[in-house]
């Protein structure tokens, strides 16, 4: 199965142990925070070098770590302008293993807008999947995969 496809999960599907998916939601939760507060080096660093970030919202898929931090650095210097915060919330996280130690991590992610003075909204709701390769005691994005809801 090619790494952008998306499974439905069944409840005879292989999941990952309890520790691994314990630790999955570690590597998110940081990842995202490293994204949130605009350490957007620090935040392609958790891709692979070669790694993929693919959405249905972009034209083409960006490759490569240094595209993927200046997409992002890019992205941040935007909000950071209009006065929006984006906080990233996962949820509804499986793990299945996959090919050559890698595992496969299939979740919701809302992203919440918050304009300086303003109220939280959802900006988006998206599907996100993604290929993990071990990487020592912590995980990288091999390829993402994120579908928004309101382009599906």
């Amino acid at each position: 199965m090619a790494a952008h496809e998306t499974t439905t999960t069944t409840a005879t599907a292989p999941l990952a142990d309890t520790d691994t998916y314990v630790r999955v939601q570690h590597f998110y939760a940081r990842q995202m925070r490293l994204l949130d507060t605009g350490a957007t080096d620090a935040w392609a660093a958790t891709f692979a070098e070669d790694g993929v970030f693919a959405a249905n919202g972009l034209p083409a898929p960006v490759r490569g770590r240094g595209n993927i931090a200046a997409a992002a650095e890019e992205a941040a210097r935007r909000l950071a302008e209009a006065g929006v915060v984006h906080r990233h919330w996962v949820g509804m996280l499986t793990t299945e293993p996959a090919e050559a130690g890698r595992l496969r991590a299939t979740c919701y992610a809302l992203v919440l807008e918050v304009p300086r003075g303003g109220e939280a909204t959802v900006h988006r709701s998206t599907v996100c999947v993604d290929l993990l390769a071990p990487a020592g005691d912590d995980w990288v994005v091999v390829d993402r995969r994120v579908t928004r809801d309101d382009l599906a």
